[in-house]
């Protein structure tokens, strides 16, 4: 396919003077990916040459974590019975392969050997029998330290002994490894993440290397070139503030995401109970379109129907997953404090998802105009919703419309019905 740069069509419907609206500004574009239409404006120019090179991450990782529900309140038996309920609800089925133990697994001291240890009394059969039990179900185990003298939860971290611990994981059959930043020792952190990049490499074992430096030090300018994911934000917490902030924060950084290697803005908090159940669909949502792990961080074992609605959303998967990988962004905004928002991103085949959020307080309508998308005013285009699941429109042109309830969304693909002679 023959690509060609192109910048961004300013295509704004009226406006009234109390009422500002924007296309927000992107920057120039990558050639060698797949055109959505004979203007692109999504980019992943600053993706960075994977250094890993553990062939991981063609796509964001799927799974859980422990820590935004259990915290240090872990235990063998809760991995094992979060392992089964992963299978039982069909989760696994769909992606969620990664089951990860956060801080707290491990022992307060290491051994004579100098070697981590797991707690014996809430893990005293040791994580390779852990791992086994969670290979045989076929899902992937993860494990946690920290690129410190200490984990945040005081436990022993990793830093000066990233040899002697990469090689205890892939002993044990680790497969992803999140790597925090607590008790630093004012190290930088381009000083402190590479040797435990090339310790994992030299283990010959595949592992997820997820950098957990929340985003202190613009990891996305670097991080690209260490590991497989990278936290471009503090901690999330189960509100609407934390996520919709987090949300923005990550979005900066879109222009360096792509196969091999991800922003991370931090794991879902849906079915926790701090959020509505359309405030948790546009979470979900938001973190699928910005091509975001999806982790989940809820107690599986006992989710509600609305919540396994949400995670289990195959369509809104199918986007995250996407080969393509390009990370969408916010595109357009109007309202007061930009509230009402057109986030988008290209997808394989020609087409763009496609999020319209509705971050004000009251119900609103937001418009999609084809120039905030890259798309040209006369290209016809069919629309699906894909949390309604059916095609809404099949010949839309020039723009799209939705009304929504305060702080919601609704989601979408775009497939244009014609393709450019230039771009075939």
């Amino acid at each position: 396919m023959e690509s060609s740069m192109c910048i961004l069509i300013l295509c704004l419907s009226a406006i009234t003077p109390a009422i500002r609206a924007r296309v927000v500004p992107v920057p120039p574009l990558l050639q060698n990916y797949e055109k959505p239409s004979s203007n692109v404006i999504f980019d992943n120019s600053m993706y960075g040459l994977l250094q890993l090179n553990n062939g991981l991450a063609r796509t964001p990782p799927m799974g859980w974590n422990s820590w935004n529900f259990f915290a240090c309140d872990i235990s063998e038996t809760v991995i094992k019975e979060t392992a089964d309920a992963l299978v039982a609800t069909g989760l696994a089925d769909l992606g969620y392969v990664y089951l990860n133990i956060d801080d707290c697994w491990s022992a307060s001291e290491r051994n004579s050997q100098d070697e981590l240890v797991p707690d014996p009394k809430t893990f005293p059969s040791g994580i390779k029998a852990l791992a086994d039990y969670v290979h045989e179900k076929g899902l992937k185990l993860g494990i946690y330290s920290d690129a410190g003298r200490f984990t945040c939860q005081v436990r022993p971290g990793s830093i000066y002994h990233e040899n002697v611990d990469a090689k205890l994981f892939a002993s044990w059959g680790v497969d992803f490894l999140k790597y925090d930043n607590c008790y630093n020792l004012g190290i930088n952190p381009k000083e402190r993440y590479p040797p435990m990049r090339n310790a994992l490499n030299a283990t010959g074992r595949t592992i997820f290397y997820s950098i957990c430096e929340w985003g202190v030090d613009d990891p996305a300018l670097w991080a690209g070139e260490l590991g497989n994911s990278w936290r471009t934000t503090d901690d999330i917490n189960d509100s609407w503030a934390s996520m919709t902030m987090i949300a923005d924060l990550n979005d900066k950084w879109a222009a360096y995401a792509g196969p091999g290697g991800w922003n991370d803005p931090d794991m879902l908090e849906v079915g926790n109970g701090g959020m509505t159940y359309q405030e948790y669909r546009a979470h979900f949502s938001i973190w699928a379109l910005m091509k975001a792990p999806l982790l989940i961080g809820c107690d599986v074992r006992s989710m509600t129907a609305e919540t396994l609605e949400i995670v289990t959303n195959k369509e809104v998967i199918a986007v995250n997953q996407d080969p393509l990988g390009v990370q969408g962004r916010k595109v357009y905004v109007s309202g007061t404090d930009d509230c009402l928002q057109v986030w988008a991103g290209p997808l394989t085949g020609h087409r763009i998802a496609v999020v319209l959020w509705n971050r004000c307080s009251k119900a609103a309508s937001i418009t999609a105009a084809w120039g905030a998308l890259g798309l040209e005013s006369s290209t016809s285009v069919s629309v699906r919703d894909l949390w309604k699941h059916e095609d809404v429109l099949t010949d839309a042109v020039a723009s799209f419309r939705a009304r929504m309830d305060a702080h919601s969304c609704e989601m979408y693909i775009f497939t244009p019905q014609t393709v450019s002679h230039s771009e075939v």
